[in-house]
């Protein structure tokens, strides 16, 4: 036996949750990681993502885009715990899980990510992000309205030269393949009440930094992480946007230094 293998007390569930215009297809290399050390991974699609049947421009508020990660913990067993992640935009949902579920989240990572603080409402970060990095420099990238809110088709361009562009060749065309139209729903966040320093402050929460960055780049992170008074940090060297496939092993690495931390 491996001496990586990990007996049931050791096993760690993380819950691996995507960003913008991409799904869960994105943890491809990573989910096999965490599982050959003896981890259980559960990867899912946001709602209008991945494999998800629902279009974007008939989800209309964060909480129903946020859904199917609020069902599953939901359903998790009652002295269950999670190892859960977000990348990217998936760090707003992780916070709204953290929200609604502390009990069920021993730590929450954000893996270059949006996270909210409890000081102002959660679209503040992405307000923040904007006016610091206009959507006028996202190069191709569509945007289209809807009745409630503004979508966007992150550009093949923006894509090459902002996200993946320490990513294999093939690694970009399954974004390609796969890129759906997404929404940062702002409209809706603008509207929704502070997370709590009761709830969403109450779980343990750590950042790891991609410091090769160019969709949000490292300042940015670093800002965010000194808004929201995350003291957990890694940095993860040569990692662009899309560190899980970048890099995978330095991201699996981080990932179970962290969780080995926190008790589940």
């Amino acid at each position: 036996m491996s001496e990586f293998n990990m007996n049931q007390k050791q096993q760690k569930h993380f819950v691996l949750v995507h960003g913008l215009c991409v799904g869960a297809w994105c943890w491809y290399k990573l989910k096999p990681q965490l599982e050959s050390i003896g981890h259980k991974v559960t990867t899912l699609d946001l709602a209008a993502c991945g494999t998800n049947t629902q279009k974007i421009e008939d989800v209309h508020t964060f909480a129903d885009y946020s859904k199917p990660l609020l069902e599953l913990l939901a359903s998790l067993d009652p002295n269950e715990k999670v190892v859960l992640v977000g990348h990217s935009f998936g760090g707003m949902s992780i916070a709204l899980a953290m929200e609604k579920f502390p009990e069920k989240i021993a730590v929450g990572i954000f893996i270059a990510a949006f996270i909210p603080d409890t000081l102002h409402q959660p679209s503040y970060v992405l307000q923040q992000y904007i006016e610091r990095y206009p959507v006028s420099g996202w190069l191709d990238t569509e945007f289209s309205f809807d009745e409630s809110k503004m979508n966007v088709l992150v550009g093949i361009n923006f894509l090459s030269t902002k996200f993946f562009q320490l990513c294999s060749r093939e690694d970009l065309e399954l974004m390609k393949i796969l890129r759906r139209r997404g929404s940062l729903f702002i409209e809706d966040l603008l509207e929704v009440e502070n997370l709590s320093r009761e709830r969403y402050e109450s779980v343990p929460g750590a950042y790891i930094i991609a410091n090769k960055d160019l969709a949000i780049p490292e300042d940015y992170q670093k800002w965010m992480i000194q808004n929201a008074g995350i003291d957990v940090v890694k940095v993860i060297n040569e990692a662009d946007h899309m560190a899980m496939l970048s890099k995978p092993q330095e991201l699996c690495l981080s990932l179970v230094e962290i969780a080995n931390k926190h008790v589940i």
